[in-house]
């Protein structure tokens, strides 16, 4: 299996929440940008997504809070796959929040499919996007999903 995919960052003043810690939208702000780092240093940057004319979509969030993370505190965000469909037209994705001193600050697990855009509906990607998807370092808890599950 692959290297688990990471980026670091620093908690910026528009991350921080009126209580002093990053915010809970900047979770998913900051995971959102892992996976678009991942997806544009592996063959898909944003520009070929709209001249295929679709993309990745969340259906669900779902995070888990260990410690807080402060403003221009570092973190390290990774990207492993929590599950996906045979053909890779639904997938889970696992993003780590990490602080500098190692400890598991968040863990968000997104289910997500693909849209056309011009159709307005779920879709399958290209082999190339589904090859990538395969790639991606698997998370411990890594489960094949059925077609009849919803992600």
């Amino acid at each position: 299996m692959s290297e688990i995919f990471e980026k670091t960052f620093h908690v910026g003043w528009g991350d921080v929440d009126f209580n002093g810690h990053m915010g809970n939208t900047s979770y998913l702000d900051l995971a959102v940008d892992v996976r678009m780092f991942f997806f544009a240093e592996n063959g898909f940057p944003i520009s070929e997504f709209r001249r295929l004319g679709f993309g990745p979509v969340v259906l669900k969030d779902e995070i888990e809070y260990y410690k807080e993370l402060y403003m221009l505190d570092r973190v390290r965000i990774t990207l492993q796959c929590a599950g996906l469909r045979e053909d890779a037209t639904r997938f889970r994705l696992r993003n780590e929040f990490y602080r500098a001193d190692g400890r598991l600050a968040a863990r968000l697990t997104t289910n997500g499919g693909w849209l056309d855009f011009q159709a307005r509906k779920l879709t399958a990607p290209p082999d190339k996007l589904a090859d990538l998807m395969r790639s991606i370092s698997r998370a411990d808890d890594f489960e094949v999903l059925p077609p009849s599950v919803k992600s």
